[in-house]
């Protein structure tokens, strides 16, 4: 029986706060927490009465001293960063300063620069070992479930794994001719980004969807895929033995990517701020407001999503192939929760995670990455809340 704190109340935190409460046994209490009281209570009112004791309340995520203040107050045992990658490491800053745990979905990234990598976070490792606190990276779908995947397919499948590609497919329609899944800000940062691959000890930097591949997924059909950075490459890179090369590809409509491409092209991607009647602004946060709200699509969205990892190596000295993967269907998702299958995919690894450093599986000083871990009771957990796993001894690879 545990206490913990959640800050963030949109469409991931409505999935874990969801999942908190299916897992009472271990979640008795729960405080959510947002800049944005209302929407803490909105969610509060939803789950009042079906298991764990929900409280609300109001909090900067940018203010060290007011989170230190909420933890102080609240004193839960682990603390749950469903904020923005922006607030990663304020809120690591208020933990360390209350010797609490952390987790989070996705690592950090400056406000004001477009990138992201794990370089920040890696550095609390000492001072999180010296508080006794355990700190757990990137514990959504991708970077999280695959890393665990990774780890799974290491421990049981593989002596040695030397490739690995991800393939992140959203098989949805939303009805809009442009809307993005998640925060629209953090999304068309990444999209828009150059590409890169490890391979051979290093990164190779590609044009933004330089890089175009087809593949035929599971229960949706046939895509195209871009080849894209993601932080778990740099993460399994580090904790994979022996790998050579890991790949992330996400597929994209056409109807995104040509309006994708236009915004580009007029400026309205920037993160550089301009001046408009009198105001500086930034174009990127004022398309975010006229953008529709991710947390909105989930009514209207329909199809599924398959997002998994193929691995190559070696077992018994053979060469062999590996994929795990999961499907999850929007509208069931929507129908649970309130939340589409991208906000899904994420809050229940974010629930299982925390649930595991509360239960002491998953919990020693330090910072760590999902794959640092023991990937089995993870992966039992994925079964048990929604996120069923498949395998494929022989599949199709990607060129």
């Amino acid at each position: 029986m545990s206490r913990a704190l959640m800050i963030g109340a949109g469409g991931v935190a409505s999935v874990v706060a969801h999942k908190c409460v299916e897992n009472s046994a271990v979640f008795s209490e729960l405080c959510i927490a947002s800049r944005t009281l209302a929407r803490c209570e909105a969610l509060k009112e939803k789950l009042d009465g079906r298991g764990c004791q929900i409280t609300t309340r109001q909090v900067d995520a940018d203010d060290v001293e007011a989170l230190v203040a909420l933890i102080e107050d609240y004193k839960p045992e682990i603390v749950m960063n469903l904020a923005l990658p922006y607030q990663d490491l304020t809120i690591m800053d208020a933990c360390l300063r209350t010797k609490t745990h952390y987790l989070d979905t996705a690592n950090y990234e400056p406000k004001d620069t477009a990138k992201f990598e794990y370089s920040w976070q890696w550095a609390y490792r000492q001072r999180f070992e010296e508080a006794g606190i355990c700190a757990i990276l990137g514990c959504g779908f991708d970077p999280g479930v695959t890393g665990v995947f990774s780890a799974y397919a290491q421990k049981h499948y593989f002596d040695k794994i030397r490739e690995i590609d991800i393939l992140d497919c959203n098989g949805g329609d939303h009805g809009y001719p442009f809307a993005t899944n998640f925060n629209p800000e953090i999304n068309i940062r990444e999209v828009s980004a150059n590409g890169r691959y490890y391979e051979n000890g290093k990164f190779v930097e590609t044009q933004p969807m330089e890089i175009k591949r087809q593949y035929n997924f599971a229960e949706v059909g046939e895509k195209d895929m871009y080849l894209l950075y993601h932080e778990e490459l740099e993460s399994l890179a580090k904790n994979i033995n022996g790998i050579e090369r890991i790949r992330f590809f996400m597929t994209f409509g056409e109807s995104y990517l040509r309006h994708l491409n236009c915004l580009i092209n007029v400026g309205m991607t920037s993160i550089e701020p301009i001046e408009f009647q009198g105001q500086q602004i930034v174009p990127l946060q004022f398309l975010k407001a006229v953008l529709p709200d991710p947390a909105s699509l989930g009514p209207r969205t329909v199809g599924k999503t398959n997002i998994g990892c193929i691995f190559t190596g070696e077992k018994d000295g053979q060469q062999r192939h590996h994929y795990i993967y999961n499907i999850c269907d929007h509208q069931e998702c929507y129908r649970e929760t309130g939340a589409q299958a991208v906000s899904y995919t994420t809050g229940v690894p974010a629930m299982i995670g925390a649930s595991l450093l509360l239960q002491g599986l998953w919990c020693k000083p330090g910072v760590y990455n999902v794959e640092e871990f023991d990937p089995d009771p993870f992966m039992d957990a994925l079964n048990r809340y929604g996120l069923p796993w498949r395998e494929d001894s022989d599949p199709v690879l990607v060129p």
